[in-house]
């Protein structure tokens, strides 16, 4: 049966402070900002041509000269004017949310483009010169300014809340509508700006990834998206199918090359160990900051067991057997180090998992019996081979030609499927219940029957020997393993990846590995500026989404409660009920 209700009505709370008084011309500002942001996508960006060709991409295009001509970070600024005069004049709820979204993209891809022109084009040269004025980015950060400002004035809605039930079959069909438009998303944000970063790559990504950053904040202020994750819900083994498919045909799209198949591989790696993480930091809430030890151990253990040329212990075993020892011998370690929490917590153990790691890294580096090769490294581990065929070649399947490290890729992703379900299952038994009773009150869970002991010391057990399954990958995929590679910092980046992208969420933990590995390689062509900006970018994530990219519902509701549809839903009934009463 299909049934469409509207979005709950939710009152425009009443502006306050300085933006009070323009309340009255909050609709004109918003429409005023549209067009300004329009007019300047049309106005010339520049007057003069950088190295081989103009950047960006028609910067010295004139007004009406190519009306509908527009391209690149242009058409992004026309659709978000478009879209924000339609919202300003239209009756639709969350405008106002919806509104100041385009317009702070308005404004990142205004600063980016005009900071990039100024900059190539020799300071003040690219504002004024003797051929004429271009004011395209001064034009549209206006418009930017004015739709943020009018928004604000209008007030700002709470997000309304979909119920929509539609036939199930039309519902899997708009499932396999999102999932290919996500996976045509992932492919042009990957590729946008070319392989690397060179030239103009830095900007032309940070350009984009403002426009999709801006598109996704404006649908999600309307309500749309959340809809999305309910249908996903109502159809959860459906959901996982579609988007194991998607990631499988990633290789198919724009982003099938070498290079980005490689990248995509090594990220596969980080994701599955923030998987375990998560298991160590979202569920139990303990701080493990030695935590890239155990993907060490098990890279260590497939080097040595592979048949590697510079192994002391001169044993082949098949690839599977390895992963199979590589986790359970990691797993040991884990249950070793998870020992001394049933005597300490807090900052206290976050010094011995630092310890920790920094003891496995002294004696990798010191090649203590021999297993790590020292500063030499393990080298020349032997790839993977299926049917005669390696992993890191390319294959052909008919007129199809895949690039190399596609085996690579596809393993990769089967193996964070099974990571995934296997994190699934244990959050939500019995065990999984107890770590997250462990992680809100250790003292309460205990007096509550729960052995917090043991269950520490099995979540990371459990972490340690996801962390070594994904080593073992790690050592084959990448031919050579090295003590350099699981220092402390490597550590302290899949800390960061399970907070950004959401503690205790399997989303959360790979887009946030995502989003720390794709980021700083998009952004070498800043070079000593990279790690800055990327920091910057963190603090930014991290200020205005402390829930995490991807939250889980109890730290949702904890941090960001006005995104919590439940919660929205009993303050609108509260809201309702003593209006009542008042009447």
């Amino acid at each position: 049966m299909t049934t469409i209700e509207k979005p709950r009505p939710a009152a425009v709370p009443e502006p306050t402070g300085r933006l009070a008084g323009l309340a009255p011309h909050a609709r004109t500002l918003r429409v005023l900002g549209g067009v300004l942001t329009v007019v300047g996508t049309y106005l010339p960006w520049a007057t003069f041509v950088l190295n081989d060709g103009p950047y960006p991409e028609q910067s010295t295009l004139e007004f009406f000269t190519v009306p509908y001509g527009v391209t690149g970070f242009r058409l992004h600024l026309l659709l978000f004017g478009i879209a924000a005069i339609v919202l300003a004049l239209a009756a639709v709820p969350a405008k106002g949310r919806m509104i100041r979204a385009l317009g702070v993209g308005v404004i990142a891809i205004s600063v980016v483009n005009g900071l990039y022109i100024v900059g190539e084009g020799g300071g003040l040269g690219a504002i004024t010169v003797a051929d004429g004025v271009a004011f395209g980015a001064i034009v549209a950060l206006i418009g930017g300014v004015l739709l943020v400002v009018g928004a604000n004035a209008g007030g700002i809605e709470p997000q309304p809340v979909w119920n929509w039930r539609l036939n199930p079959w039309v519902e899997r069909a708009l499932l396999v509508v999102v999932v290919v438009v996500l996976l045509l998303l992932v492919a042009a944000v990957l590729t946008s700006g070319g392989q690397g970063g060179s030239g103009y790559a830095g900007g032309v990504f940070l350009s984009f990834l403002a426009a999709v950053g801006a598109a996704i904040a404006a649908l999600s202020a309307s309500g749309l998206l959340a809809w999305v994750t309910a249908l996903t819900e109502r159809h959860r083994l459906y959901s996982v199918a579609l988007l194991l498919a998607a990631a499988l045909l990633l290789p198919l799209t724009s982003a099938g090359t070498e290079y980005w198949m490689t990248v995509a591989a090594t990220i596969g790696v980080y994701a599955a160990t923030a998987i375990g993480l998560n298991i160590v930091v979202g569920l139990a809430g303990l701080l493990d900051l030695g935590y890239v030890a155990f993907l060490g151990i098990g890279a260590f253990v497939a080097a040595n067991l592979s048949g590697a040329a510079a192994s002391t212990i001169g044993i082949t075993l098949p690839f599977p057997l390895v992963m199979v020892i590589a986790a359970i011998i990691a797993g040991i370690f884990g249950a070793i180090v998870g020992s001394p929490t049933l005597r300490v917590r807090g900052d206290y153990l976050a010094i011995v998992t630092l310890a920790f790691g920094e003891i496995f890294v002294r004696s990798a580096q010191n090649n203590i019996g021999g297993l790590t090769g020292g500063s030499n490294a393990i080298p020349n581990i032997p790839p993977v081979s299926l049917f005669g065929t390696d992993f890191n070649e390319g294959v052909e399947i008919g007129a199809l030609e895949l690039p190399p490290g596609f085996l690579y890729y596809v393993l990769i992703v089967l193996i964070i499927s099974a990571v995934m379900v296997v994190f699934a299952n244990l959050k939500f038994s019995r065990l999984g219940r107890a770590w997250i009773a462990i992680r809100e009150d250790e003292d309460a869970a205990r007096a509550m029957g729960i052995r917090t002991g043991p269950i520490k010391i099995l979540a990371f057990l459990i972490g340690a020997m996801l962390a070594g399954l994904a080593g073992a990958f790690y050592a084959h995929k990448l031919g050579t393993v090295s003590y350099e590679s699981f220092r402390f910092l490597e550590s302290v980046t899949l800390l960061a990846a399970v907070i950004l992208g959401g503690m205790g969420t399997i989303p959360g933990a790979v887009l946030g590995a995502s989003v720390l590995f794709v980021l700083p390689e998009k952004l070498r062509e800043f070079s000593e500026y990279r790690l800055l900006l990327f920091g910057i970018a963190l603090v930014l994530i991290m200020r205005f989404r402390p829930q995490g990219i991807v939250p889980d519902a109890h730290r949702r509701a904890e941090l960001a409660p006005e995104t919590d549809p439940a919660i929205v839903a009993a303050e609108e009934k509260v809201a309702a009920e003593a209006k009542g009463e008042k009447s």
